[in-house]
């Protein structure tokens, strides 16, 4: 029953009022609740900081408080809760090092053994450099042991420690192509520059930047072999530690790292660590048994301390004997010999009842971190509470943190959780929460996605909504961190028939693509979206996600043949549509892959028309799109003329103030980028050295900026042989030394230029030129 204690009254004296009107001294609640009696004194008195949300549970239950009464007792903790600041940006890439647990224990020898790898990679004497394989059962701790060698100051590893969950009991592994372009993001290459790289560039690219690093590479939780090979270094000093459930037994040539079950000893050490020695020492025999019932596995045994190591006045013994009978209640989940859901099983029992609930509903989320936000959705709570029920669990051990504010399920977890959800909740209450999920993943999606359209920007003012949105890096930053979570429900959309849905989702995730090649799986969205777009029977709808479906073969996958594929069928349809404007992206997608494929004849054609068709749809950012592609086709035509005018046109279309608010600025300015550039070859080839000057000044920059390494080499290479043959000896030598600068980023043969010509220059003579190519 309520207690009539307002809310308003401090925590402590709240606290207080509670254990009085029951009767009971500090000691009586202490053994009630499993919370020390000196820590329930110093929440009395105001001594400690706001106290967690676990704590206050354990305290309401053995108060016996009605849910008003505990519900007043959580509120007064959290308004006890000092101001906290707003938490500085973390400046990390999708692949950095966890955090590693601080009571890391036992696994000396496998730490020796790697610890000697990584030397031997640091020093680099061996012909290749060495690869560790870490296996072992679930639960085992191998990603722990991974990051503990990469974290140690001992560990030599200057560039840098990263780590790739390959996510290999997914239904997706990760595929290695998109393991490589990940990484060579993190290790500074720039997406657009990506995009314009075949696969096998790529990897060659991922090889060449490893062969230069002395870094320790984890690829975590390693499904496959064919999935790891492609990433092993062939030279330099980058030591990589793949762990993984399964031996790999492919692989050749690797150290072979196996962990069990931790020896009595070290899992006794585990327990002191957690648990405190003092408790642990005194009852030699109820800690064998809980590190026997734990299966002296590192996973259950942190589950099991964590869980001790809040309730200070309980013994180990008292422990032991719950862990044995939650062990006889319910033995759903083991891995291999060792069972672990006792340990669960007991974290869980303690548990609030809404703390439980959301446990069972993480299960719902795909595998891989997630952050408060879905989570908050699964439960349909306000993000204040479901960040306290996440800490709780994070408090009894039950989930673990991820990179910056992130949380993950450890996967024997994830099953556990499900197999509770099934049984508890019922399908009726998993499929609201899942459509639940669904549309405001997608909403949210759509709404970031939008920043990027031209016709929209900015999401309207909501005060509810649960990420910001008020610009459109917060909005990129929301897509990419969420995109395992945000696809997973476009999955699920598909195949619920929800074909508008899908439509929508990949309609607004067209401009933003553009930003983000390297994802790879915008050829799985745009062909799901084709599909629903026959589905619904629109085949102009459908027109349109085929020309999206072009862009994505092409520029992601460099499957030529099946983009040409797409925007011929996307042509068709646009014809059966009648629709003008999908006609004239699919004869622009047929130029730009014609001239990619350098059939020059074709990709002019298809230009031409393109043009043709977007000045009849009174569309002049496609217009200008396939007017820079005619500039290159014109130059490799050798009509050096009509590409310079071609260029006039493009700058006079950008001029004229009937466009000034028809064309974004993010349009203007890569279309000026993109005109400026082109041009400059058919300067540099009639040897026209100060307009080239011109033109590549008025874009020195704007490529590095992009992370487009390639050109923006290629910017100051040509610069400066223009400005040598003008002789301006001393600003060409600058743009020459700002190729070098660039290092690994700029192309072997640009630098290899940039050398010649600073020699040349100290010759007193210009450099040797050969052909300009893009």
């Amino acid at each position: 029953m309520g207690t009539g204690v307002g809310i308003t009254a401090p925590f402590g004296r709240l606290l207080r009022a509670l254990r009085q009107s029951r009767r009971l001294t500090i000691e009586e609640l202490a053994e009630a609740s499993g919370i020390s009696g000196r820590a329930i004194g110093a929440m009395e008195r105001g001594r400690s900081r706001r106290p967690h949300r676990g704590t206050i549970t354990a305290l309401a239950q053995g108060l016996d408080l009605d849910e008003a009464a505990h519900a007043d007792l959580l509120a007064a903790a959290r308004a006890a809760r000092p101001g906290a600041l707003p938490a500085e940006p973390v400046r990390t890439t999708p692949h950095t090092l966890p955090r590693g647990v601080r009571d890391f224990v036992g696994r000396q020898a496998e730490l020796t053994e790697l610890r000697a790898l990584a030397r031997e990679a640091a020093e680099g004497a061996v012909v290749a450099p060495p690869v560790a394989v870490v296996s072992g059962p679930p639960g085992s701790g191998k990603t722990s042991l991974a990051v503990r060698l990469a974290e140690e100051p001992s560990t030599p590893c200057p560039d840098g420690a990263f780590l790739v969950d390959m996510r290999g009991l997914d239904e997706r592994p990760l595929p290695a192509e998109q393991a490589v372009a990940g990484l060579l993001g993190s290790w500074g290459a720039g997406d657009a520059e990506l995009a314009r790289l075949t696969a096998e560039e790529r990897l060659a690219r991922y090889h060449d930047v490893a062969a230069g690093l002395c870094a320790v590479l984890v690829l975590d939780n390693a499904g496959s072999e064919a999935q790891v090979r492609p990433l092993l270094p062939r030279a330099g000093r980058l030591l990589v530690v793949v762990t993984s459930r399964r031996k790999l037994a492919g692989l050749e040539g690797v150290r072979r790292v196996t962990l069990g079950a931790l020896r009595p000893r070290e899992s006794a050490a585990l327990l002191r660590a957690v648990v405190g020695a003092g408790r642990v020492d005194s009852e030699p025999r109820a800690a064998d048994v809980v590190t026997d019932l734990c299966g002296h596995l590192p996973l259950a045994l942190r589950v099991a301390a964590n869980w001790a190591a809040t309730r200070t006045n309980w013994s180990l013994d008292r422990l032991a004997g719950r862990l044995a009978d939650e062990d006889r209640r319910l033995d759903a989940l083991s891995a291999g010999d060792l069972k672990v859901n006792s340990a669960f099983a007991l974290s869980c029992s303690r548990l609030a009842p809404e703390a439980a609930r959301m446990f069972r509903l993480l299960s719902l989320l795909p595998a891989g971190d997630f952050s408060a936000a879905p989570a908050a959705v699964l439960a349909d709570l306000p993000l204040p509470d479901t960040e306290d029920l996440l800490e709780e669990l994070l408090e009894a051990g039950l989930l673990m943190t991820s990179r910056q504010s992130r949380y993950r399920l450890h996967d024997l977890l994830r099953l556990y959780a499900a197999a509770r959800h099934r049984s508890e909740d019922g399908q009726e209450r998993s499929l609201a929460a899942r459509s639940r999920l669904r549309h405001w993943l997608l909403d949210t999606a759509v709404l970031a996605g939008r920043w990027y359209e031209p016709d929209y920007g900015m999401p309207p003012a909501d005060p509810g909504r649960l990420v910001a949105l008020e610009d459109r890096e917060q909005a990129a930053r929301w897509i990419r961190a969420e995109g395992d979570t945000w696809l997973a429900a476009y999955r699920e959309a598909a195949a619920h028939g929800e074909h508008a849905r899908v439509v929508e989702v990949a309609e607004a995730m067209h401009w933003f693509s553009d930003h983000w090649v390297s994802w790879g799986h915008w050829v799985e969205v745009y062909e799901r979206a084709a599909t629903a777009g026959a589905a619904l029977g629109d085949a102009a709808l459908e027109a349109t996600h085929r020309n999206y479906l072009a862009w994505a073969y092409w520029a992601c996958a460099r499957r030529h043949d099946d983009a040409v594929e797409a925007a011929t069928r996307a042509l068709r349809l646009a014809r059966a549509a009648g629709d003008v404007l999908q006609r004239a992206w699919a004869h622009a997608y047929l130029g730009w892959l014609w001239d990619a494929d350098e059939d020059l004849s074709l990709a002019a054609d298809h230009y031409l028309r393109a043009a043709e068709l977007f000045t009849a749809a009174d569309d002049v950012n496609g217009y200008l799109q396939v007017s820079c592609g005619m500039i290159r086709v014109l130059r490799g035509a050798g009509r050096a003329q009509a590409a310079v005018e071609t260029c006039g046109d493009i700058m006079d279309a950008l001029a004229d103030p009937r466009h000034r608010d028809r064309i974004p600025p993010n349009v203007r300015e890569f279309t000026v980028l993109t005109a400026l550039y082109a041009v400059s070859f058919v300067h540099l080839d009639e040897e026209r050295w100060e307009e080239a000057v011109e033109a590549l000044r008025a874009v020195r920059g704007q490529f590095d900026a992009r992370g487009w390494h390639k050109q923006a080499g290629k910017v100051h290479l040509h610069l400066a042989h223009a400005l040598a043959r003008l002789g301006e000896r001393e600003e060409a030598a600058a743009e020459y030394r700002a190729v070098l600068a660039m290092e690994g980023d700029a192309p072997a043969d640009v630098r290899d230029e940039a050398f010649a010509g600073l020699a040349a220059l100290a010759a007193g003579r210009p450099a040797p030129l050969t052909r300009f190519s893009q």
